[in-house]
């Protein structure tokens, strides 16, 4: 089938359920449109035991798209860019130390912490994966996704520095995450089962740090560009070429593209680049362009996800171990974050119940799933990707949709 009427036919039905979320269900759009396309395929499965027509049509539409590198390489480099160019820097700046801790420190513990009690999780329910599956495992379900945080945040009336540090965490931890996925994954598919920790710090150097540098550099770039003219048509065409030529240079480098453009979209959003590069007009054009995007990409995105368990083979113990990872995950991102919170909430205003707040609002997405397809099969990719899709729903959904809540109760504790 063409790429492009299957594009056509996910952005039609991303419009059909955005529509029928918007004027019915009016849950935020991550949400609404994952719960009703969940909720679609369950139909279809059950109108296959008559006609499987549908059924068969709908297998075939996912079978020819290839989630991992439709998210991973093409669409996380326009979703973060647009986040972090509607990411307050200010605010950014000042809780910069705690973000990269949380970022760095956090996705570590959390990866470890995960992939040890999976170890012995999993032999409950009869399972026997090697230790190193686990902690894989444990490195793709760590980071949060700032797709699906994003989205749920903007509705939520977070405080704002409470905000930053979700979505400033959120932004940075999945390239992070993706990093220490990759070099996990080495040492489990390497024959010795030994990397040499001068790979590993290479690895982390080559893509975190030159991720980094990289996108300051496409940064300062897009910024002298449109310093330099005052037309916005072409303004932003120039940062639609900066995230797409950006991300094809990351990748052909090996640095890490999502880092590259969250540290771009950051500088060309920072205020005052904004008001020294960008007029008035340019600005509405640069914001509106992106967030319209933004939007798009996200509808498509968590349409995707949930037309994913279309391939996915559920088997009855393996959903029971998915279920039961869920406080698992939820717990180890709590420990994880205790240490870098105690040490900052002396020198930083930390909005009380910050790590409630945070393990409840950080949730998993599109990035795990594409991370657990990614898996071979003697990595036990089955067993993972059950119980990688079960703690994403559960994420969305169930947290998705008590974390404002918890915001509010947090925010009246404060006034």
């Amino acid at each position: 089938m063409d790429y492009f009427i299957i594009a056509a036919i996910l952005v039609f039905i991303a419009a059909i359920f955005g529509f029928i979320n918007v004027r019915f269900l009016k849950l935020p759009n991550t949400i609404g449109l994952m719960l009703i396309t969940i909720v679609f395929t369950l139909g279809v499965f059950a109108i296959s035991y008559v006609d499987d027509t549908l059924l068969n049509a709908e297998r075939y539409i996912i079978g020819q798209i290839d989630f991992k590198t439709v998210l991973l390489d093409i669409m996380l480099s326009f979703l973060l860019f647009a986040g972090a160019l509607h990411t307050n820097f200010e605010q950014l700046k000042v809780q910069r130390w705690p973000i990269l801790a949380f970022s760095t420190l956090g996705v570590l513990v959390s990866t470890f912490l995960v992939g040890t009690l999976m170890f012995y999780i999993l032999q409950l329910f009869g399972l026997e994966v090697d230790f190193i599956y686990c902690l894989l495992f444990g490195s793709l379900i760590s980071p949060t996704d700032p797709i699906a945080v994003l989205g749920i945040l903007k509705k939520a009336g977070a405080p704002k520095k409470l905000e930053t540090k979700i979505v400033g965490e959120s932004l940075f931890n999945d390239g992070v995450g993706v990093v220490v996925f990759l070099t996990i994954f080495q040492l489990a598919a390497s024959n010795n089962g030994e990397i040499e920790p001068l790979a590993i710090l290479e690895l982390f150097g080559v893509e975190v740090i030159g991720g980094i540098l990289f996108g300051l550099l496409i940064g300062w770039i897009t910024y002298r560009s449109m310093r330099s003219i005052d037309d916005y048509d072409i303004e932003v065409i120039i940062t639609l070429a900066a995230v797409m030529m950006g991300t094809v240079v990351a990748q052909k480098f090996h640095l890490s593209a999502p880092l590259a453009m969250v540290t771009a979209g950051l500088v060309v959003g920072n205020d005052t680049v904004r008001h020294s590069a960008m007029s008035e007009t340019t600005e509405v054009y640069v914001d509106k362009f992106w967030e319209l995007l933004d939007i798009l990409l996200n509808t498509v995105l968590f349409v995707l996800i949930g037309m994913e368990m279309l391939v996915i083979s559920f088997q009855f113990n393996y959903v029971l171990a998915g279920v039961a990872t869920i406080p698992v995950v939820l717990a180890c991102r709590y420990l994880s974050l205790l240490l870098p919170i105690k040490f900052f909430e002396k020198t930083l205003d930390f909005v009380p119940k910050t790590n409630l707040v945070m393990t409840w609002g950080g949730l998993r997405g599109g990035i795990s799933i594409a991370l657990a397809l990614g898996l071979t099969e003697e990595m036990e990719r089955n067993l993972f990707l059950v119980i990688t899709y079960v703690v994403v729903v559960f994420s969305i959904i169930g947290q998705g949709l008590t974390v404002g809540k918890l915001v509010k109760k947090v925010t009246t504790t404060v006034t």
